[in-house]
């Protein structure tokens, strides 16, 4: 299939290129997965794409746990935990994103991780237990195509929490892929950028936002070099400013 990244990616800056759909646990070699873009910056040039069909978006209760396709988004998780009464996924009501796409990078907000409920996940067609998937702050030793997941049942929405993830959310109006580094260890991406002047910052079509200087933002017609050019010329910055190497969360696909 052909996706216009221009115009699906969170971020909408990006190409017509084609997709690979897999509708079978198996192992793909060399395959960039593309979940729902929301985390991804790519090349009009990329290669390799692949996306899962449909078959995987699903959610099963199976009695000491439950099993969830990799294509499930955040928002539909997020509600069948809440609807059921369950607690640990929160904070997913604040992000974006298909659950292979959230196990893979470990995502969570400021204390929650989603690593905390995770039993297993299939990958390339076997199933592999938590405790061998490397899960870090924003990252995983996860090599592969996630295809589903075991999740923890865990009884008792937790409202408060919710609340609080609610009023952490600061994603700006303009198409973003929503952070654009990692927090370094003991300090904040956006305070690094802003402190070396670029927040707000602009160059060509992209820029980071006035709201956040860690979110780097589309400002209209935006392309894939200059999100790199920017990208580049930020970890320059905050590393000769303050020696610390910045770490990028989006995943680029070249």
């Amino acid at each position: 299939m052909l996706i216009d990244f221009g115009r699906y990616s969170s971020v909408k800056i990006g190409g017509v290129v084609q997709v690979r759909v897999l509708d079978t646990c198996a192992p793909y070699v060399g395959v960039q997965m593309v979940g729902l873009a929301s985390n991804l910056l790519v090349s009009p040039e990329a290669k390799n794409l692949a996306t899962l069909s449909k078959s995987f978006d699903y959610i099963v209760d199976l009695g000491t746990h439950l099993e969830v396709g990799a294509k499930t988004n955040a928002q539909k998780l997020f509600s069948y935990y809440k609807n059921h009464d369950l607690q640990g996924l929160e904070f997913l009501s604040a992000l974006p994103g298909s659950l292979g796409g959230l196990v893979k990078m470990n995502a969570g907000m400021k204390a929650y991780e989603i690593k905390e409920f995770v039993e297993a996940l299939n990958i390339n067609g076997e199933w592999v237990e938590a405790k061998d998937l490397g899960f870090g702050y924003r990252t995983s030793g996860v090599r592969g195509v996630v295809f589903k997941a075991r999740l923890k049942k865990r009884k008792g929405f937790r409202h408060g929490v919710f609340q609080e993830c609610q009023r952490m959310r600061c994603h700006p109006k303009k198409p973003s892929f929503g952070s654009c580094f990692k927090n370094p260890v003991g300090d904040f991406a956006g305070r690094l950028l802003e402190a070396v002047g670029l927040k707000g910052f602009s160059l060509g079509g992209v820029g980071f936002s006035r709201e956040h200087a860690n979110f780097l933002v589309n400002l209209g017609g935006g392309r894939f070099e200059e999100a790199l050019r920017l990208i580049a010329l930020a970890k320059e910055r905050v590393f000769d400013a303050f020696g610390i190497a910045l770490e990028e969360e989006v995943c680029i696909y070249h």
